[in-house]
C-alpha cells in the first residue's frame, strides 16, 4: 500500500519523481523550486507539518549511538531509538 502523502523538501522536486508518486497514488508535498518557470502547486500547511519531525531527528542525532548507528541489529537500533526519545520527552517536561 502506497502512503497518502511524501514531504520532502525542494531538492526533490522533479517532475519525472512527482509523475512516479503520482502513477502509485502518493500525493508529493514539495515546494517548487524557485527557477521552475511553472511552479506547481504544493499544499503549504502539510509542508509546514515536516519541521516537528526534522527537529526530532536533530535532536536524536545528538545521541552518538543514533547518529554513528552503533548497533548491528535492526531491533536494537530501534530500541535506543525508543530509549532516546523517551529521555527527550522527559526532559521537555
Amino acid at each position: 500500500m502506497a502512503p497518502a502523502y511524501l514531504i520532502a523538501d525542494r531538492g526533490y522536486d522533479s517532475d519525472p519523481l512527482v509523475a512516479a508518486l503520482a502513477a502509485r497514488g502518493t500525493c508529493a508535498v514539495i515546494p517548487p523550486r524557485r527557477k521552475r518557470l511553472f511552479p506547481r502547486a504544493y499544499d503549504a500547511v502539510r509542508y509546514a507539518q515536516r519541521h516537528p519531525i526534522e527537529r526530532l531527528f536533530s535532536r536524536l542525532k545528538q545521541f552518538r549511538r543514533v547518529a554513528t548507528r552503533y548497533d548491528k541489529l535492526d531491533a536494537h537500533f530501534l530500541a535506543f531509538i525508543h530509549l532516546a526519545a523517551t529521555v527527550l520527552r522527559l526532559r521537555d517536561c
